[in-house]
């Protein structure tokens, strides 16, 4: 097969490349990359150039959608606006390509009757005190990201009722692991423990997150593509669930730092407190991850110590004017 992978040389989806190419060799992949700061032509480095090929564009480019599908077999859409501080500060452009873009993925897979994978969140749901969200719950997304995840999982929904279009939605609880970036807590808080600067932390620290390492994410990804039916969704959920706080703590030791380094700031408005996805129905296609948190943190930790060279030039760059506007500090 040849996939389109929209977003490609992200954190997530170049992980799925990496997945897709070892478990599956005989496919190739068209990775579709505007590359803006988060994604990047280094997270494809060491792929087999006649395996892989990058078309730098937007998702949200009817015509340049529409080449770039020419000839795949199926589309996995990771492309996105991702991070919910920026969200808060920029919706328009959330919408633009989580929504809009979205659509045109979809448009694109209905006219080449393919099969349309897109790459959504657990946020969609928002906040859970207790219990875990199904496929079943309602969406009640809480910020402009997740809103705008949202409107594209309905649009996914619309054109299987509608069209019949073979497309179906996977639901990721929050994925960490090597080549994210340095905006997202975990990286930030192993780059800033590694350089000795502070570890802001919102609020109380007590926002608890379902942690899922991002290879076990490509492998449920995979199977949803190889096995899921269409106009389904499948959650997909990490192993464990735990505090921001105590997320951060475990940063630390790894990294050899003291808790000294935690820095308590103002939360972000609307914040949710805690998510938690029940992953029966991808389990039941025969998914089940492998990694737990200690040890794909401890994996996390050792990538990003032995690898400046993929975070310096990100560390040194627009990131740093961003981190000292929303956090009020510079690096050091």
């Amino acid at each position: 097969m040849r996939i389109l992978v929209a977003g490609g040389a992200g954190f997530i989806g170049s992980a799925y490349v990496r997945h897709r190419l070892a478990a599956h060799p005989g496919d190739s992949v068209r990775v579709l990359d505007k590359l803006t700061y988060a994604g990047r032509r280094e997270n494809l480095d060491g792929l087999a150039a006649d395996r892989v090929e990058l078309v730098e564009d937007d998702i949200s480019d009817r015509d340049a959608v529409d080449a770039a599908i020419e000839g795949c077999d199926a589309t996995v859409n990771f492309a996105a606006e991702s991070h919910v501080d920026r969200s808060i500060h920029s919706p328009g452009e959330f919408i633009q390509t989580d929504v809009f873009g979205a659509f045109v993925m979809l448009e694109a897979a209905r006219q080449a009757d393919i099969r349309h994978l897109q790459v959504s969140t657990d946020e969609v749901y928002g906040s859970i005190e207790s219990g875990s969200f199904s496929e079943d719950s309602p969406l009640r997304p809480s910020s402009p990201y997740s809103a705008s995840k949202a409107g594209g999982d309905l649009i996914v929904g619309a054109y299987r009722h509608t069209y019949g279009t073979d497309a179906l939605i996977v639901r990721g609880s929050n994925n960490y692991g090597p080549r994210q970036h340095p905006e997202k807590l975990i990286p930030l808080c192993i780059l800033n423990a590694l350089a000795g600067d502070p570890l802001p932390v919102y609020g109380d620290g007590m926002q608890v997150r379902n942690w899922i390492f991002v290879e076990d994410f490509c492998a449920a990804i995979d199977v949803v593509l190889e096995r899921g039916e269409a106009g389904q969704a499948y959650n997909v959920g990490g192993p464990d669930e735990l505090p921001n706080i105590e997320a951060v703590r475990m940063i630390l030791e790894l990294t050899g730092r003291d808790e000294s380094l935690i820095e308590h700031v103002s939360d972000r408005p609307g914040h949710d407190r805690r998510y938690s996805l029940s992953s029966d129905k991808v389990r039941a296609l025969g998914w089940e991850p492998g990694v737990s948190f200690g040890d794909g943190l401890r994996q996390a930790v050792d990538w990003y110590r032995e690898n400046e060279w993929w975070w310096a030039p990100v560390r040194s760059g627009e990131y740093r004017d961003y981190y000292e506007r929303h956090y009020g500090r510079a690096l050091g």
